[in-house]
């Protein structure tokens, strides 16, 4: 009997693997039945994209007949497309097609849908991969029950300029920390897998290097290394890939004088080659036909041309697909393999979306309505927002502050804005207006008690240089026992298109908080912007900032909460912030030079500036607590190494303040002698650990011969024989314990 049960597990088991293996044989097979049925117009058409006429986020391209092309079969997707009726009614356009082939719908799903979480920047100084997981299946859940499939996001371009606006759509400077975000938003967006109904496809964007435009100018020219391009710009991509993201973006600019939507060396060599990437790639709005203006092509042919042999599979909005591309395989340039392998890939994830099987299955009303005030969401909002705030000085433990304080004044331009708190991409939902979003006035109204009194004042505009208002606020200021300044960008003066080269404070803010520092009270300033600023009178003057980006629709009640110490802030910058931009670009890991400067009281022949400070004004990983920390006991298991062997590092961390709190410990690496010049220091590793007060906790760290590796001359990656320091801090410039050890052969 036990034999006969056995032999019945084998043959279940294998029925097992033979089913699973059947229903992956299914969708190719699938996929390759539609192809055969499709015209070559009907192939081109899956690999089109075009914009609703609803909203743009780039230049519109008009069509007098948008929906008689859909009902050709002459367009695979939509972008901009939000809402169950909307959706509905074009995917109804689409099943009158001839082979009734669902379309796709796209949207920049950037920080949120209706529940709008931090920009991206300022959630990923939460340095919490279970946060910014969290925002994104929130996301996913309320737009794909809204008719959405897919998402443009992540964004995991590495950005070293804050005069470039799409920093806040980034998770930073630092390839390490970028790509354990770049995994993080993948599995949120796309969750269990595609096709569940609460999944949403990601696309990592943008393939390659758009972060390093030059000058900071959004759609500039990238000009790098390719030891460069390997270890800091790739590395977030190849995270996604291995999350396994449904979809790439190409970028709009040139790398080393080859479009990215053109080039074969990103498209076809790196991502759908070394990396064996099996979703599709997507162009950026227009940037097949704009080859044209990069000087790489003559005409829409060639531009088509370029994008489809490179590996562009979809062509968002430039029309050059339509256009062109039966006439160049007709003409014998693009091979039927190509078209083939383009659309394979398109239909495959729409067939792993389950639109085959149901077109409508992300067009429930009752789903829509309830995923959109599911309750549970704002306070994920809100905790995340929490997490995202940053505490960039605090004298005198001025914060948090105190419930019992009588009379607060809160002045600004910002205190009682509504929707400027969501930042820019956010989505415009039909239906709802901004009344969910709590404005950070209401914010402390909701906190205080009613023996506190709250005072307000505007003082002045974002812009301009109208100081009328200053009379009345400095008034209100002298009333109150603590001032409260909310300042800072409007929402949409980061984002695309929105390079800036003055990165300070706009208007007459900064002036403002002179007027009201002159009262003699204290003041506690919080920021609000989608990059990092320039505020050096800020900083040298105002006794308390918080760096409060732009954080979603819970900003005031998450401003609130940290302001009065509900949540001791525990985020840390994940872009170091310059003191002019004359410093730009600046990053903590760069290299040394010949001749390196050691302070700024030494301007001799080195590498320095001879009227400005070489370091930051606040450097990558800083960011203060209302708690204080003590790292002790740092312990290497061992001193030397051996490739393929691992060093296990331990150190003691404790609470010696008066509040419970997060520390965000950082492990960094130095190679102090390499076949090619090395960083000064490299994040390798960090620990988010809470302790309550007292309490000490004991953190391991694992070295091993990855996280020793890089790219040699050769563009070998390897790990060379040497010294090595190891460095563990509160920040890249707090470093608190130090050691070192070697890598033998």
């Amino acid at each position: 009997m036990n034999k006969l049960f056995k032999g019945f597990l084998f043959i279940a088991s294998c029925i097992s693997v033979m089913h699973v293996t059947a229903q992956k044989k299914t969708i190719d097979q699938k996929v390759d039945s539609v192809l055969r049925l499709m015209t070559l117009e009907e192939k081109i058409g899956q690999m089109n994209q075009y914009n609703d006429d609803w909203t743009a986020t780039g230049p519109v391209t008009l069509d007098s007949d948008k929906a008689g092309q859909v009902r050709k079969g002459q367009l695979g997707s939509l972008l901009n497309c939000v809402g169950v009726d909307r959706t509905r009614s074009w995917q109804n356009i689409a099943m009158e097609s001839r082979l009734k082939i669902p379309l796709l719908f796209g949207q920049d799903i950037i920080h949120g849908y209706k529940t709008t979480f931090p920009i991206p920047l300022a959630e990923a100084c939460s340095w919490d991969m279970d946060a910014i997981e969290l925002s994104a299946r929130i996301s996913a859940t309320e737009a794909s029950a809204s008719g959405i499939n897919w998402t443009f996001a992540p964004m995991v371009d590495i950005a070293r300029d804050p005069r470039w606006g799409r920093v806040m759509e980034g998770a930073g400077e630092d390839p390490y920390l970028g790509s354990m975000i770049a995994r993080a938003r993948v599995k949120g967006f796309q969750g269990n897998k595609l096709g569940d109904l609460n999944s949403l496809m990601a696309c990592a964007k943008h393939f390659a290097a758009y972060g390093a435009a030059i000058g900071g100018r959004d759609y500039n020219s990238v000009d790098m290394s390719d030891r460069l391009l390997w270890e800091v710009y790739l590395p977030p991509f190849k995270a996604a890939v291995d999350a396994g993201a449904g979809t790439f973006m190409n970028s709009f600019n040139d790398l080393n004088g080859v479009p990215a939507t053109g080039n074969s060396y990103l498209q076809r060599d790196i991502l759908k080659g070394k990396w064996n990437f099996k979703g599709f790639v997507v162009s950026d709005w227009g940037s097949v036909g704009e080859m044209i203006n990069h000087g790489n092509v003559k005409d829409g042919y060639e531009a088509a041309l370029s994008a489809v042999t490179a590996g562009c599979d979809m062509d968002m909005e430039s029309r050059n697909f339509k256009n062109h591309l039966a006439q160049l395989v007709k003409d014998k340039k693009v091979p039927m393999t190509l078209v083939d392998d383009a659309v394979r890939r398109i239909l495959r994830k729409k067939f792993e979306l389950g639109l085959f099987d149901d077109p409508f299955r992300f067009c429930n009303k009752e789903r829509e309505t309830q995923a959109l005030n599911n309750p549970e969401h704002p306070l994920a909002s809100r905790s995340v927002a929490e997490k995202s705030i940053v505490l960039l000085k605090n004298e005198n433990h001025l914060l948090p502050l105190s419930k019992n304080t009588k009379t607060i004044a809160f002045i600004g331009p910002l205190v009682k804005a509504l929707k400027q708190n969501k930042g820019f991409w956010d989505v415009e939902v039909p239906g709802v207006d901004s009344n969910f979003i709590v404005s950070q006035w209401e914010g402390l109204q909701n906190k205080v008690g009613a023996g506190t009194t709250l005072l307000y004042a505007k003082g002045c505009e974002i812009e301009g240089t109208n100081k009328d208002g200053f009379a009345e606020a400095v008034a209100i200021a002298k009333q109150a026992d603590v001032v409260i300044l909310s300042i800072g960008e409007r929402r949409d003066m980061s984002g695309e298109a929105k390079s800036r080269s003055n990165i300070g404070i706009p208007g007459v803010q900064e002036d403002l908080l002179k007027e009201l520092l002159a009262t003699g009270k204290p003041v506690v300033v919080l920021i609000n912007a989608g990059r990092p600023l320039v505020f050096e009178y800020t900083v040298e003057h105002a006794p308390a900032i918080l760096y409060t980006w732009w954080l979603g629709s819970e900003s005031g009640n998450s401003i609130a909460d940290v302001l009065f110490g509900d949540y001791n802030p525990s985020a840390k910058l994940v872009m170091s912030f310059p003191r002019s931009t004359g410093q730009i670009p600046i990053y903590y890991s760069h290299f040394n030079t010949g001749r390196p400067a050691r302070s700024d009281d030494n301007h001799n022949y080195n590498s320095s500036y001879n009227d400005l400070s070489i370091y930051p004004r606040y450097e990558f990983g800083y960011g203060l607590s209302y708690s204080t920390f003590l790292y002790s006991n740092l312990q290497l298991d061992r001193k030397q190494m051996k490739p393929g062997g691992s060093i296990d590092v331990s150190l003691s961390v404790t609470n010696l303040g008066k509040y419970d709190g997060e520390e965000i410990v950082q492990l960094y690496l130095r190679d102090r002698v390499g076949s090619v010049v090395r960083p000064v220091l490299e994040l390798k590793d960090f620990s988010k650990i809470k302790l309550k007060v007292g309490e000490t906790k004991v953190i391991h760290f694992k070295i091993d011969t990855e996280k020793l590796s890089f790219y040699n001359q050769k563009m070998q990656w390897v790990a060379e024989p040497g010294d090595f320091d190891i460095m563990i801090g509160a920040s890249s410039k707090d470093i608190r314990l130090k050691d070192e050890f070697k890598l033998v052969k």
